[in-house]
């Protein structure tokens, strides 16, 4: 019941994310979640990315030819952990031949909030008392991005904020009480981008007939890590 069966079945899906400290590795036939494994936050993605997909690949009598698609959360998040899950996703599909459909993972986490919320700010750490930041429209049920991407220090963004936008995001587990009283935030079990949701838009994409280059998909970087940037000043002060 593979790929040679037709596409006339609901496409198989491997669902990877790994834009956090956490992260999971699921399966999906059409819409619907077939099972899911979580990373353990206190490991390694590079280490657990690859078994826990084999296991559950056998745990339901899959293998990795029969997949239609592979489906990874490209950021922003962990710089580490964004390169293993977006290179393990790319190499799979490169490798099996199936669709390869990169989603952004504060689209996922938008489209969680819930129905009331016509905008959404979506905030992820990126150290140095600066936040990833990014607003969302949701009017009649949809998501859109109001502005680009951004790092912006917490501070920046707190004095700008719309005071009725709603706020989610992995960043809140850091800056959720420094928020104000009566700000508008996202259940905190929503804050972090789930299977379900990251299947949605995955498959949307997918039944839309779009697709990812193996060779092109980029994790979502807006700095570099904390090594490239130790690097950068030493060169500097090097005079180099």
């Amino acid at each position: 019941m593979g790929k040679a069966g037709g596409m006339a079945e609901a496409p198989r899906l491997l669902i990877l994310e790994t834009s956090g400290r956490g992260g999971f590795v699921a399966l999906a036939q059409g819409p619907e979640l077939c099972g899911v494994r979580r990373l353990d936050e206190a490991r390694r993605h590079a280490r657990d990315l690859a078994p826990a997909t084999a296991e559950l690949l056998a745990a339901h009598g899959w293998k990795a030819r029969d997949l239609n698609g592979v489906i990874v959360g490209r950021g922003p998040g962990s710089y580490t952990g964004l390169r293993v899950g977006v290179m393990s996703a790319k190499t799979l599909a490169y490798a099996v031949g199936c669709a390869l459909i990169g989603v952004e993972t504060f689209a996922v986490v938008a489209a969680q909030a819930p129905g009331g919320a016509d905008r959404v700010d979506v905030l992820a750490d990126a150290q140095q008392e600066k936040v990833y930041v990014q607003s969302f429209g949701r009017e009649g049920g949809g998501g859109r991005p109001l502005d680009e991407l951004a790092v912006r220090p917490f501070a920046d963004w707190l004095a700008g904020r719309t005071s009725d936008a709603w706020v989610s995001g992995p960043g809140l587990h850091r800056w959720a009480a420094k928020l104000p009283a009566g700000a508008p935030v996202v259940d905190a079990a929503l804050w972090d981008p789930r299977p379900e949701c990251l299947l949605r838009l995955g498959l949307d994409r997918y039944t839309a007939g779009e697709r990812d280059d193996p060779f092109g998909l980029e994790p979502l970087y807006l700095r570099p890590s904390s090594a490239e940037e130790q690097h950068r000043a030493r060169q500097g002060g090097n005079g180099s």
